[in-house]
């Protein structure tokens, strides 16, 4: 997919809002044909697909508008057109018509994902989420969320040595998180053990983050019951498992999918470039996470962000969230730029709401 060179967004909305039916019918049916085929389609095609009866000459015509709009290109020599970046995100923003999740299709979701979280960790029912959008997508299905999101049921600090201790972190699903903690110099013998007996009293059905916030509150409380270094030994237990970065965690399923609809040796390479983006989970951690700061779904097309620059790929993303209305994660699809938009932005969107229902009711 090419950029569009000196064209911005803004004036090539202008452009397209100024076409008329007839051309705004063309720009449709060769978006709509790319997001099928893949492949460039030429004027005599078009003549057959257009609800219209025009010669084409008059849609070689208005295909050089669109152009010169900045909203189609001619790849390589071909006499056929495919749509730019830019014509695709105006597509997915103006014009697109989304579709809506069957009633069977709602059903399936629902039940996958309980059957996913009862009896489970909710991990497992965020990676049968990823599995199951890249089912209904030609694409990879991803989930991030943090560990430090998940509600505890018990803390306990280990010491290993005179100068550092482990933290160790027992969710209500099960899952277990250790962390290395340094103890300040003089901590007495007991402070161990007071530390986890002072936060397990206050912990139960709460996140990290929100036993962090009640500490801070309540600070004057922590500092008379306990001395001032086991006080600090909490404060530190906690800012230890806190940290946003290294507590996200990358849940992706069905790369294999990228490779079955292959058209050409540089659609080859533009996978592979996808892989190696998705290897690099930090960055994917980070996109994913843009979509945390808007209500429902986001799209992101291609060089767009700067992580999908060089494999051309779009994502498909929505948050989720707790029974508190925090979000805690974003789960989506990532695949080509000719992603089905209409089918998987209601079934990301709905996948969302049923993963925020089930953290809500705690399973």
């Amino acid at each position: 997919m090419h950029a569009t060179g000196p064209f911005s967004y803004l004036s090539e909305a202008r452009a397209i809002a100024e076409l008329n039916d007839r051309s705004r019918e063309i720009f449709r049916q060769i978006v709509e044909s790319y997001l099928i085929t893949g492949e460039p389609v030429g004027s005599r095609h078009l003549s057959r697909l257009l609800p219209m009866t025009l010669s084409p000459a008059s849609i070689r015509n208005v295909m050089a508008d669109l152009e010169a709009a900045g909203l189609i290109f001619a790849p390589h020599t071909s006499a056929g057109r495919l749509p730019t970046e830019s014509g695709l995100r105006f597509f997915v923003d103006a014009m697109m018509e989304i579709g809506d999740v069957t009633s069977d299709e709602r059903a399936r979701i629902e039940a996958q994902m309980r059957a996913a979280a009862s009896g489970h960790t909710m991990e497992t029912a965020l990676a049968e989420a990823s599995t199951l959008l890249s089912g209904v997508s030609r694409g990879a299905g991803v989930v991030v969320t943090s560990k430090s999101n998940a509600r505890l049921k018990h803390i306990e600090f280990v010491r290993l040595d005179p100068a550092r201790a482990l933290v160790v972190l027992v969710s209500e699903d099960g899952s277990v998180e250790n962390r290395l903690l340094d103890l300040p110099a003089g901590l007495p013998a007991g402070a161990l053990v007071e530390a986890g007996n002072f936060l397990n009293a206050r912990i139960q059905g709460k996140t990290l983050g929100d036993i962090k916030g009640e500490i801070q509150v309540r600070r004057g409380d922590m500092e008379r019951e306990l001395d001032v270094l086991t006080a600090r030994l909490v404060e530190a237990g906690l800012a230890t498992t806190v940290g946003p970065a290294e507590s996200r965690q990358l849940i992706v399923r069905g790369q294999a999918n990228l490779l079955d609809d292959l058209k050409a040796v540089e659609d080859l390479e533009r996978i592979r470039l996808l892989f190696s983006d998705l290897e690099t989970q930090t960055d994917v951690i980070d996109l994913l996470s843009r979509a945390e700061g808007g209500e429902g779904v986001r799209i992101f097309i291609g060089s767009e962000n700067k992580l999908f620059s060089l494999s051309g790929s779009s994502m498909i993303a929505a948050p989720f969230r707790d029974g508190s209305q925090k979000i805690v994660g974003v789960l989506g699809v990532i695949g080509p730029t000719r992603l089905n938009y209409a089918r998987i932005v209601p079934m990301v969107d709905y996948t969302a709401k049923v993963i925020s229902r089930i953290l809500e009711k705690g399973r």
